[in-house]
Order: structure tokens, then sequence, then C-alpha cells
């Protein structure tokens, strides 16, 4: 089980790129062994040299690997410090006021289903962590999946939100990631969590599909909570009371974080992006009820690009 976490935290930083400059001094090599023995240049001995076919077969477009972007822009300009991710203005403390029943309703489940989780974790941030990112996960994927059946079965444009969804849920993955490198959950509560995702999952479809607006409403209020979570998780740290552990290589290439960057760094950084996720889900929501679901109506007179919509 900890090795899959491994393997996948490695694909970033130096290894990745020494990986990538291996696969591409392979296929070079392999590209100038058949032009030579084209041409009677090689002249063969003992036996025959194992050819991977595997990677000979490999389209183009594969050979350029496609690692997770981070959610905000500007992440990848500089190397981000602890100063860099505090000056973030990320309002801590915002709340969308709930003027509907059904954003009431949201926001009574999301408390709600708090109030196990505090009994249950109580001051272990860490594997709190594993638990709300395995559950954040999966509202970007279910709407990403669910518009794009709706675009193809009514045959017509999504308005811009797929890509931002699925960014979204790509985002909270490798939150993920990051905190199994540090956490490292035992057997039976990657059980306890496996069981509450896939309760999660089902739920928040059939939510989505009977009212994507309370849906997304939902999510905003989850990320108001997740914001408050990491910032006494950040208050633990402070206090001594978690050890401020060195960043894994996963954190420090996703989030283009400077050397020496610690546990503190990432939950700040983790914390910025919920934030960012809290905005988002609530704005989402405002625009459904606003009949004003295309984002190319507000962003069409501002792109130099072709309009191509979604």
């Amino acid at each position: 089980m900890y090795s899959i976490a491994g393997i996948q935290s490695r694909a970033f930083g130096i290894k990745t790129t020494l990986r990538v400059q291996e696969y591409i001094s392979k296929a070079i090599k392999n590209d100038k062994d058949k032009d030579k023995s084209a041409h009677g240049e090689m002249q063969v001995t003992g036996p025959k040299p194992v050819v991977d076919t595997v990677f000979a077969s490999m389209p183009p477009e594969l050979r350029v690997p496609m690692f997770p972007e981070p959610m905000r822009d500007g992440i990848m300009e500089h190397k981000w410090g602890t100063s860099d991710l505090e000056s973030l203005d990320i309002g801590v403390t915002k709340h969308r006021i709930p003027d509907r029943i059904s954003d009431k309703l949201a926001v009574w489940v999301v408390k709600s289903a708090r109030r196990p989780v505090d009994l249950f974790f109580r001051n272990k941030y860490l594997h709190r962590s594993v638990m709300l990112e395995v559950v954040a996960a999966v509202p970007g994927m279910v709407g990403a999946l669910i518009r794009h059946i709706r675009s193809l079965q009514g045959m017509r444009h999504d308005g811009g939100w797929i890509g931002h969804l699925l960014h979204e849920a790509e985002n909270e993955r490798m939150h993920l990631m990051t905190w199994m490198e540090i956490g490292k959950p035992v057997l039976w509560e990657r059980a306890l969590i496996a069981t509450v995702q896939t309760g999660f999952f089902a739920v928040f479809s059939l939510l989505y599909m009977v009212s994507p607006r309370t849906a997304h409403r939902v999510v905003g209020y989850l990320e108001e909570e997740a914001v408050t979570s990491y910032t006494h998780f950040i208050k633990e740290i402070d206090a001594g009371r978690i050890e401020n552990v060195a960043a894994p290589d996963v954190a420090l290439a996703y989030w283009n974080l400077k050397p020496g960057s610690t546990l503190r760094d990432v939950v700040l950084a983790v914390r910025a992006d919920e934030a960012l996720h809290r905005d988002t889900n609530h704005h989402f929501s405002d625009r459904i009820a606003a009949g004003r679901e295309s984002l190319f109506e507000d962003l069409d007179h501002t792109d130099n690009k072709p309009k191509i919509r979604y």
C-alpha cells in the first residue's frame, strides 16, 4: 500500500526529470541503432538484444509527461517561502451567509458531519487531513462527470466548467498524496476512510443530479470547514504539539516551495487551495441561481484567443 504512494510521489522534481531524460535517451539510442542496422553499420554478434516493445509502441504524445498543475496562478514563477504563503489574502474567517432554505440545509449537513470527525480524530490533524482530502477529491470529479454526460446528451456546450472541476479534483488528490507521505495512516484507518468516501460518492452524485446548485453550496461550506481545520492545524504546529517536519518532495515540487520548507509551509499552501475551492464553489452555486451558468458570458470580451466554447 505504501509503495504506491511512494511511486506517485517520486513522479515529481529531480527524480522525474532524470527518468524522462533516461526515456528520451533510450528512444534516441534505439532510433540510431535502427538507422545503423538499416545501413549495415552494425554487426550484431552474440544473443539478440531484448527490445522494449512497450516503450517502442508508445504514441508520441504519451512521451511528454503530464504533471499535475498547482491551483493558483503564479505558483511556478518563483520559489515560495513561508512569508509568501502567509501574505496570501485567503479570507480565513470568510463565510457565505445562507439566504435560502437549501443553503441553510447545506450548512446544517456540513456542521453535523463535522461533529463525529472532531470526536474521532480530535487533534490528530494529519490523519484528519487524509480523511478530509479523500472526501474533498470527490465533488470535482463527480461534477465534471455529470456535466460531461449532460453536455453529450444535450449536444450543447458545457460553459467552461468541466476543466475547472477536474482541476479541483486533481488538486485535492495531490493534497491526499502529500498527507499520505507524512501521516501514513494504518490499515484500519484506511478502511474507514475508504468506507466514508464510498458513501459520500454515492450521496453527492445523487445530490448533484437532483440539484447542482445545492451540491456546489455544500462543497463551499465543506471548504469553509477545511480552511478552519487547517488554521487549527497551523496553531498546533506553532504551539509545538505537532512536529514541524520537513516537507516531502511531492509538496516541494507541486507548490514550488523553497528547499528546506516544512510541514507548516505545506499546511499554508493547502489552506490557500481550499480557500480558492470555497470561493469557486459558492460562485458556481450563485451562477446557477442567477441562470448564468456559462462562464463565457463574462470572459469572451477579454479573451484574445479564438472563441472556442467548451
